[in-house]
């Protein structure tokens, strides 16, 4: 079973990763060609195409020329400690211990942009490239295009040991849609998170995606690895609803308090 993440716009690169052990992205070439693209282009460009502030702008054009094919402990950092949002603050990667990094490795994935898929320790380069972007490149007119079937065909290989591959998707649609479902040979389930709230329940983004690095937690130390394990997830009040969940889209709830 692989759980499936989007990555962070924000970055922190500033805190040590204090030892942890690290390994190398695996699809350096397709993030170079990527970064050749994005370095054709003017600061007013970039701006432009991820609707970026001009101080964003030049802060990214800054990073795609400093991107090498060579990663080093200077200038990359684990993905899942590098990135830096709300998925990741409910996460908590930091405070996980050295077995449970170990067997995130690989059991989790992270889609990106930039780097199609990343291990939990794969070393990452910061950048900002968000999977939704119009980026032409010789594949196409966006990035979908440009990672075809790629992401399939490696969540596939991870997959291939199991006898009922299972894919626990905990990304945003914009990332998972990079998945080409024709090429996935695995059953797709959703974790939805509610809250309770102006008398009905509801899905508040901030509130979901905290509860998706909540799942991705809870699953990591508790090594689930069947459907079924993800049911007595109850992290900040959270509780399985089977009188609104289908098969493969489970419902967590819970009554915020006021």
């Amino acid at each position: 079973m692989l759980f499936l993440l989007s990555p962070a716009k924000s970055l922190d690169y500033e805190t040590p990763a204090a030892g942890v052990p690290h390994t190398l992205p695996q699809f350096v070439p397709q993030s170079q060609a990527l970064i050749e693209v994005l370095r054709q282009m003017s600061p007013q460009q970039i701006a432009e195409l991820m609707d970026l502030s001009d101080a964003l702008s030049a802060l990214n054009v800054a990073r795609y020329e400093a991107w090498t094919p060579k990663f080093t402990a200077k200038n990359a950092k684990q993905a899942v400690l590098a990135f830096n949002g709300d998925v990741y603050e409910g996460l908590d990667a930091k405070t996980l211990s050295a077995q449970d990094l170990d067997w995130a490795q690989t059991h989790v994935g992270i889609l990106s942009g930039l780097y199609g898929v990343l291990r939990p320790l794969d070393w990452m380069q910061p950048y900002r490239l968000e999977m939704g972007t119009t980026l032409q490149t010789d594949k196409g007119s966006n990035l979908y295009k440009f990672w075809g079937p790629q992401i399939a065909e490696y969540l596939n290989a991870q997959l291939a040991k199991d006898k009922t591959p299972v894919i626990v998707n905990l990304a945003s649609q914009e990332y998972f849609k990079s998945v080409d479902r024709k090429t996935l040979k695995a059953r797709v389930i959703e974790c939805v998170f509610e809250d309770f709230k102006g008398g009905k329940y509801k899905i508040i983004s901030f509130n979901a995606k905290r509860a998706r690095g909540l799942m991705a937690r809870f699953a990591i130390q508790n090594k689930v690895t069947h459907p079924e394990g993800l049911l007595g997830f109850d992290l900040e009040g959270y509780a399985y609803d089977p009188q609104v969940s289908e098969p493969d889209r489970l419902v967590f709830r819970r009554k915020v308090q006021a």
